[in-house]
């Protein structure tokens, strides 16, 4: 595959968020700042920390605060702050987060369930969250989730994420998103999707985030560095899910992406062996083997010369 059409940009790592939200094992702070510490140094440099929700609904996400007070702070390492909500948007900033990360979900009744809103009120909601953003100075992403289906609904047609992503555009997002919450999606709708993004937001940076539910993920994400995504999230062990989509499976592996990514071309300043061992790390401490592969096995070594 050729990489000089790529606009890629780099892997957000979500283990620390959408990673751990999913899992049964509620870990110490510590650990959580220790995991975001191992991503830093396996050379991960936009990392999804923490969400800023009621700890009723997302216990693993309780202690936000307290990992963003402790995590190693570098210039060129940006902390995301998921936030649903106003409230959400005021913890993340007074903790210190580089960015934000709003989400509206594509569906009613995912909305509701995941957040309290239907997708009208998902769009109002996302539009103030960037508003405050603007003001305080702050880049806010919006992801769009369940972006190619819903588990109560579901297929998600195109068009409609589309118009969605046209919307949020207005609001002046430094970033859409568009997440396969539940992973059923496939290549083809990947370049499908991508393609109406980009006729309906213009410039504006996308990024993808799969699940690899169905085995899907990995081509999904080839399907997306194709069509020009500049971001993709993966989380170091393959771990995560979501709590409020039934069935719904870990992240594609930041290991087992970068893996990917090296063998096509794409550099990415990433550590193979450093993320492979993060992996093994956070599976020992939640009590279960991971899904991610390149801890199991050795990277293939390649050959440079032609």
């Amino acid at each position: 595959m050729s990489t000089e059409f790529f606009s890629y940009a780099g892997t957000v790592e979500v283990g620390p968020r959408d990673g751990l939200q999913n899992e049964a094992t509620l870990l110490a702070t510590e650990t959580k700042v220790e995991f975001i510490e191992r991503a830093v140094a396996a050379g991960v440099r936009r990392v999804e920390a923490t969400a800023f929700v009621h700890p009723d609904r997302v216990p693993q996400m309780a202690d936000a605060e307290a990992v963003m007070s402790k995590v190693p702070r570098r210039d060129d390492v940006s902390y995301i702050g998921l936030v649903l909500n106003a409230r959400g948007f005021e913890r993340a900033r007074d903790a210190g987060v580089d960015e934000v990360n709003a989400v509206t979900v594509a569906t009613d009744t995912f909305g509701r369930r995941n957040q309290g809103t239907t997708v009208e009120e998902g769009v109002a909601v996302c539009g103030d969250i960037v508003a405050r953003a603007h003001q305080a100075g702050l880049p806010a992403s919006v992801t769009v989730a369940a972006a190619f289906g819903c588990p109560f609904e579901g297929e998600v047609g195109p068009r409609r994420v589309a118009e969605l992503a046209r919307r949020i555009a207005d609001s002046g997002p430094a970033e859409i998103a568009v997440a396969d919450t539940i992973g059923v999606g496939v290549p083809s709708q990947v370049t499908d999707l991508l393609g109406r993004l980009r006729e309906a937001t213009g410039d504006l940076p996308l990024r993808c985030h799969f699940h690899n539910t169905r085995n899907t993920g990995y081509a999904n994400a080839v399907a997306a560095l194709q069509a020009g995504v500049s971001w993709l999230d993966a989380s170091i062990g393959g771990i995560g899910g979501c709590p409020f989509a039934p069935g719904a499976t870990g992240n594609i592996a930041t290991e087992d992406l970068e893996y990917l990514l090296a063998g096509t071309g794409v550099r990415t300043g990433l550590d193979l062996a450093r993320l492979a061992e993060t992996g093994r790390w956070i599976g020992e401490r939640l009590g279960s083997d991971v899904p991610a592969q390149l801890g199991r096995v050795d990277a293939f070594p390649r050959r440079t010369e032609a």
